[in-house]
């Protein structure tokens, strides 16, 4: 995955829009250290419903699993990463309907990936589609160098598969709460959801499942193979284009943390790590922002501090932008220019 490391040979082409989606702080990993009781059992839902908003919920229906993806659906399972997830957003987002995130292989025609339904209330996640995510990693993990951020004891294809599962979900959730809020939405809805992705687990969990999903993505553009004209027209960004986003996100949310790790050993190109900081508070205020009208009651203070506090974050790295822009596009600094 580097730039020029002897892990990855460069940035790779790859086709675009493959998986329909879009990964938890090594706290939340299953494995080593992972913590975290077992899960519902087949067929239950987690939380208890409040009466008077939507509540997101996870249903795990083990009848539909074949026998070839119970181990991984077990590992998701006992990670309680799903629950974790659904309690953050119960916790922060009055939904008008009731989400349910449904771990089934009784998917609607077509479905062979993580897909949020159109009006919001359901997430698929097929067991086949966990099961891919984790054959990918196990991959990475042969082949791939570990990134200094990701602790030896996690670097293997059980905890990674955990990370990068909530990074996924955070995509999902991205899509359905575009969908069940009517959010305004500037851009593509794909390029909103993995943002949500990025702003959710950061915040939440830390540098693995950015890391997790970036490692993953950067193995699925691999085997994507050469560029074609279908992989440019996708309403996806081009795989290997998310990586460096998912990338750039971590780094611009903590410079200070990040760049030795991420930009110094070549993960991230110092031609878009400059653009970081102010990508991630816009990103971290955009969100907040977006979701500031629908915080429960119990989340309004927290979240209405969160908002101003990313404001104030925007404000800054948008003046220290300002102030080293001619920097940019003189090249007297690396990155070239900038429109």
């Amino acid at each position: 995955m580097p730039n020029g490391s002897a892990s990855r040979s460069g940035v790779r082409t790859a086709l675009a829009g493959v998986l329909a989606f879009v990964a938890l702080a090594a706290a939340g990993c299953a494995g080593t250290g992972a913590g975290g009781g077992p899960g519902p059992g087949p067929g239950t839902a987690s939380p208890t419903r409040a009466a008077d908003r939507g509540r997101v919920s996870v249903v795990y229906e083990e009848s539909t699993v074949k026998p070839g993806d119970r181990r991984v659906v077990a590992l998701i399972r006992d990670s309680r990463v799903l629950e974790r997830t659904a309690d953050w957003v119960n916790r922060t987002v009055a939904l008008p309907h009731d989400l349910v995130v449904k771990v089934t292989a009784a998917v609607p025609p077509g479905v062979t990936d993580a897909v949020a339904q159109p009006d919001g209330r359901t997430i698929y996640l097929p067991p086949s589609f966990l099961t891919e995510v984790q054959e990918a990693l196990t991959d990475v993990v042969k082949t791939v160098e570990r990134p200094s951020l990701i602790p030896a004891a996690d670097y293997d294809s059980d905890d990674l598969t955990v990370l990068a599962t909530r990074f996924l979900l955070g995509h999902e959730l991205g899509h359905a709460l575009q969908r069940q809020l009517t959010l305004p939405n500037l851009g593509l809805e794909e390029d909103a959801a993995d943002g949500f992705a990025s702003f959710y687990t950061i915040g939440e969990a830390g540098p693995g499942p950015s890391l997790a999903a970036a490692l993953l993505f950067d193995e699925l553009a691999r085997k994507e193979g050469e560029l074609t004209l279908e992989g440019l027209a996708s309403d996806h960004p081009v795989t290997q284009q998310r990586v460096f986003n998912f990338l750039c996100y971590l780094d611009g949310s903590d410079p200070g943390r990040f760049r030795g790790p991420l930009v110094e050993t070549g993960y991230l190109p110092e031609s878009r790590a400059w653009l970081c900081p102010q990508a991630w508070a816009m990103l971290d205020h955009g969100w907040w922002t977006q979701l500031q009208p629908h915080f429960t009651a119990a989340y309004r203070a927290r979240g209405d501090a969160e908002q101003r506090k990313a404001r104030e974050r925007l404000a800054a790295e948008t003046k220290a932008f300002a102030e080293r822009i001619d920097e940019f596009r003189s090249g007297t600094r690396s990155g070239g220019t900038v429109g």
